[in-house]
């Protein structure tokens, strides 16, 4: 395995490709790998990843991979706009 990453650089330095172009390229790839293994489960894709499913949520947004997010995010709690009642004042 280390011989063919080693080989990889090699590839990638011939191929003038800089190390953030390198960085998201293997990020993107690893992710996306991750994801169809756990078949869209991003808990267990982090897991996998060793980040955090936040982070995971992140890069998923960066690299346009799905919406970041499978269910939507909270409501806002309904705050009351009418005025509420003051409690009756016992003697």
């Amino acid at each position: 395995m280390k011989s063919e990453f080693d080989a990889l650089v090699e590839r990638l330095l011939a191929g003038s490709i800089f190390l953030q172009q390198a960085v998201e390229i293997l990020e993107r790839k690893m992710i996306e790998g991750a994801l169809k293994t756990s078949e869209g489960n991003q808990c267990a894709a982090s897991k996998q990843l060793g980040i955090h499913r936040n982070t995971l949520q992140r890069k998923m947004l960066e690299y346009g991979l799905g919406n970041g997010r499978t269910r939507p995010g909270r409501k806002p709690a309904i705050r009351e706009t009418r005025a509420r009642r003051k409690k009756a004042v016992v003697a």
